[in-house]
């Protein structure tokens, strides 16, 4: 299937340095795309694509390039939207982090429950802030949520 992507590259000027986990988080997110994803640009029609994620005065940026067209496309998304669930996200996370040091598994595991239900309504809202630009599925969502979470990193 040509509909997929094929490198991704985040801006690494606009973050800071990430914690372990952070990191850990962006590269499994990053090898999970490149294993399997549906990606599939209304803005082109032949892949597969080599993308760089930015974010840039506030909005979300997926540079799309296309070598097989010799085509190039920056689709540029609000991410407003999404900066709620961001920020929930975040918190959960550090909760998470937390309780693997100190809390007890039942604890871990209800934060995780947690942590999957915000990430699974974040990766649901940029499918729909994405559909009109470009159709993702579910699972290509979900790392495209991680990495764009990656970029918020303060």
């Amino acid at each position: 299937m040509s509909e997929k992507i094929a490198k991704i590259s985040l801006d690494e000027s606009s973050m800071k340095k990430r914690s372990p986990e952070a990191e850990h988080e962006r590269n499994v997110a990053i090898a999970d795309l490149l294993d399997e994803n549906n990606f599939e640009p209304r803005c082109m029609k032949s892949g597969p694509y080599n993308i760089h994620l930015a974010i840039e005065e506030g909005k979300l940026v997926l540079d799309v390039q296309s070598p097989q067209e010799e085509k190039h496309s920056k689709v540029i998304l609000s991410i407003t939207p999404l900066r709620g669930i961001i920020r929930d996200y975040f918190i959960i996370f550090d909760s998470y982090q937390t309780a693997l040091n100190s809390a007890n598994p039942s604890k871990i595991e209800a934060i995780d429950m947690g942590r999957r239900g915000i990430h699974n309504e974040g990766s649901q809202m940029l499918q729909d802030i994405l559909k009109d630009r470009i159709v993702v599925d579910f699972p290509t969502a979900r790392r495209l949520f991680t990495l764009i979470c990656v970029l918020h990193i303060k």
